[in-house]
């Protein structure tokens, strides 16, 4: 048995919110007058603005309701929870799925709050993870970064596309279509230059090697009109234009996280973490990892661990389960990276790859790296890679552990097995002195 102290089995006072963007309700459940092992219940509407927020907050104080539950529904909670907050009352953010509607009960803003309150009164709701402060403002930069730069990829793609209708075929032989040669090609066709010899001569660094592959791709560039020129300087525009802003969100972001040094450093030690993965997913968990007790916890909270949907002995679809969005894509992006290294996470991709596909195996990799990613909660820990051969080596220890326990038992011999455990460092450090 163990024993729970994480969170109380039961509250006197509570009060259950049901947010909208312009509304909410509130039922507050207190202890009755009458009859102390009844509950009395009461409930009110509010709407979301300043003012109302504040007359919620009298409220509560008058009937001494210290905690708030209410419901994460979309970005509507933020405005009432962080001015709840901030007038010392401890608020709970509940994940929807542990307060869903159930079958018979009708599903209107005053029943969803008294059911809010009930679950909350008797220790039913766990509290999701919510960023403080400092770490919601850092958040805004790095999650809008991360979306101009989706905004940006989008645009680049149709770029590409406005290409290929042109009968252009320059992105299956440039790497990166916008990269220095593809950029100077595509200025050049917005100019009006059509010659596919002096266009390729463009190529910089490796493309010269491709001079006559460019040549060949380039021979429908006839195709290319007036219109088709003014369509790509205004994506081509809009790509720089995001570029910029991209540059200016990193400095600031630079600037806001520089007291966490420490914090990127340690996650820059893990293979295929470069300082921007760092400072989306520092920004994401925190500083010091509190929230997360273990590995698995995070990577369960990213949504990188599979659903178990078991009944009796019919086990469901092992599906991924919905997660924290942008610290998924900077596994996605870092487990990618971590494929084409020689590292233990590396060898760990090749082998899934093989057996599963890579989609699985760039899962299982995120999962990996967040679990190892725990070492936040260690200061001054950096990674320490197992080497590319790691599997090998447990395959190798494994299969001397089973000959030489066969060897044993067929002499007659009963083995149990225990590891040793490591010598103290002071011990033998007084040992070797003698």
């Amino acid at each position: 048995m163990e024993e729970v102290t994480d969170e109380p089995l039961y509250r006197d006072r509570v009060c259950g919110i049901d947010i909208g963007k312009a509304g909410m309700v509130a039922t507050i459940r207190v202890p009755s007058d009458k009859d102390p092992s009844r509950r009395a219940a009461e409930t009110r509407s509010f709407g979301t603005t300043k003012r109302e927020v504040l007359a919620l907050a009298d409220w509560l104080r008058c009937w001494q309701v210290p905690a708030v539950v209410m419901e994460a529904t979309g970005d509507y909670w933020k405005g009432p929870f962080y001015r709840l907050e901030a007038e010392g009352l401890e608020c709970v953010l509940a994940d929807a799925k542990q307060a869903k509607n159930l079958p018979g009960r009708p599903k209107r803003d005053p029943s969803d709050s008294r059911w809010l309150a009930a679950c909350f009164e008797r220790g039913a709701v766990t509290a999701c993870f919510v960023a403080t402060p400092e770490f919601r403002i850092i958040r805004l930069h790095t999650r809008y970064r991360r979306d101009l730069t989706e905004e940006r990829t989008r645009e680049k793609q149709r770029a590409e596309k406005l290409l290929e209708s042109a009968a252009l075929k320059i992105s299956a032989v440039l790497t990166d279509l916008h990269g220095v040669t593809g950029r100077d090609i595509m200025d050049h066709l917005i100019a009006g230059d059509r010659y596919p010899k002096a266009l390729a001569q463009l190529a910089r660094a490796r493309a010269r090697r491709k001079i006559s592959q460019l040549e060949e791709a380039l021979e429908g560039a006839e195709f290319i009109t007036a219109e088709h020129a003014a369509l790509l300087t205004v994506m081509l525009e809009r790509i720089d234009r995001v570029t910029e802003e991209i540059a200016r969100l990193t400095e600031v972001t630079g600037q806001l996280l520089a007291p966490y040094e420490e914090q990127l450093a340690q996650a820059e030690s893990m293979p295929g973490w470069g300082r921007r993965a760092a400072q989306d997913a520092v920004a994401e968990t925190g500083a010091g990892m509190t929230r997360f007790h273990t590995g698995g916890h995070l990577s369960s909270w990213a949504g990188k661990t599979p659903l178990d949907n078991q009944s009796g002995k019919r086990r469901g679809q092992s599906k991924s389960k919905k997660g924290n969005r942008y610290l998924a894509a900077i596994t996605g992006e870092t487990a990618a990276a971590v494929s084409k290294t020689q590292t233990r996470e590396g060898a760990r991709y090749r082998r899934l790859a093989r057996r599963r596909g890579k989609a699985k195996a760039l899962v299982a990799t995120g999962n990996t790296q967040l679990k190892a990613s725990q070492l936040l909660a260690d200061p001054g820990m950096r990674y320490q890679d197992l080497g590319a051969d790691y599997y090998e080596r447990q395959r190798d220890i494994r299969r001397q552990i089973s000959h030489h326990v066969g060897k044993l038992g067929a002499l007659g011999f009963e083995v149990t097995l225990c590891r040793r455990p490591e010598p103290d460092p002071d011990e033998t450090g007084t040992t070797q002195a003698a």
